[in-house]
């Protein structure tokens, strides 16, 4: 069971450095060819991380073997390209529990330069 108080929670992430060798291997599975900067979505690769450091640690305590993804969404302020030095916090927005499963909203702000570049939530399902 996921701990009520971590909801509302921000959790600073640690910096990673985009390659362009991830952006060509991310764009080749899309099927993109321009690889000068990354896809909309690519920064979940960066959010995903962080957010399964965050939910499995101990003060939340979440099973990520029982997680589920239940929806995406992503506001971009400005392209991630290769080179960016990222910083992804993530802050536990929601909670619900329904039929037996735990719904946690997740709000991923990755910033470079301190400016955020991209905004993404996604909704988790944890089954019952």
């Amino acid at each position: 069971m996921i701990n009520p108080d971590a909801i509302g929670r921000t959790f600073k992430g640690a910096e990673v450095s985009i390659t362009q060798s991830e952006i060509d291997a991310f764009c080749a599975v899309l099927g993109e060819t321009d690889t000068s900067i990354a896809p909309p979505t690519f920064s979940i690769r960066i959010s995903l991380d962080q957010s399964q450091n965050v939910l499995t640690s101990p003060e939340v305590g979440v099973n990520w073997e029982r997680i589920v993804h239940g929806d995406q969404k992503f506001e971009i302020h400005q392209p991630l390209k290769a080179g960016d030095v990222v910083r992804c916090d993530s802050t536990l927005e929601g909670y619900k529990q329904m039929a037996g499963n735990e719904f946690v909203t997740a709000r991923s702000d990755l910033y470079v330069n301190e400016k955020i570049a991209v905004t993404n939530w996604s909704t988790l399902v944890v089954r019952a």
